[in-house]
């Protein structure tokens, strides 16, 4: 992974889970902080911007349950609780509460990876991409202004640059979520209303077309930025007049 790698908090007081999740993830591409207490955890969502959280039910002082619940009503971050409890009534509390998934100790590996892989695809992929700013408006970034309502765009100097239908959706969607990685899935279900799959290149295709129209050089984009194994980032700012 780049250096855009998704940052996990772990939240367990089990040394060898820690040890455990740590070296996998870490070796995975992930970055990875650990605590042991909801005290700490607290203090590193603080400071960090973690893009999931594993949250361990049975902590010391404050439980995982408790602390799901705060979190959620503050933050909708992915939460994957992690505990020795296999009860389904407990599964059922936890994900009440506001967490996105549970897994059982003792776990695989690549059963926790999977699932984090797909809870960050799915929370990438959502909220769903608008159809449109409300009641319309103009998105304004890097002197272009994009007109919601008419599927216009204007250069600095007033040009009226033609998009398709296909290159407007896609613009738009990267106008109304700025600076946040937008999945393939997202993009192809916003443009063609359909799914994406790893042998489809139309999505690359049309922004590369895309930069070409909106790009001070396409060959070295500022606007639109790949993520590696993940999709799209539209890193300027944007307002909406």
């Amino acid at each position: 992974m780049s250096d855009t790698a998704p940052a996990i908090l772990v939240v367990d007081d089990d040394p060898r889970i820690l040890r455990l999740v740590s070296h996998y993830l870490q070796r995975e591409g992930y970055i990875v902080h650990m605590v042991t207490t909801v005290r700490e955890a607290r203090e590193q969502l603080s400071v960090l911007s973690p893009s999931l959280l594993l949250l361990d039910v049975g902590l010391p002082g404050e439980d995982g349950f408790t602390f799901a619940r705060e979190i959620r009503s503050q933050s909708d971050i992915p939460i994957i609780m992690l505990t020795g409890r296999a009860q389904t009534v407990d599964k059922v509390v936890g994900l009440e509460l506001g967490a996105d998934d549970y897994i059982t100790k003792p776990f695989e590996e690549r059963e926790l990876l999977a699932r984090i892989r797909s809870l960050l695809r799915r929370y990438r992929a959502s909220p769903p991409v608008a159809s449109k700013a409300p009641g319309g408006g103009i998105a304004c970034f890097a002197g272009w202004r994009l007109d919601l309502t008419r599927h216009e765009l204007f250069s600095a100097t007033g040009e009226n640059v033609y998009l398709t239908s296909h290159e407007f959706r896609l613009l738009e969607a990267f106008v109304l979520h700025p600076r946040r990685v937008l999945s393939r899935d997202a993009l192809m279900d916003r443009v063609a209303g359909r799914d994406w799959n790893p042998l489809d290149r139309s999505i690359d295709v049309l922004v590369a077309k895309l930069r070409k129209k909106i790009e001070p050089n396409p060959a070295q984009p500022t606007l639109i930025k790949a993520v590696r194994g993940e999709g799209y980032k539209f890193t300027t700012e944007v307002t909406v007049e």
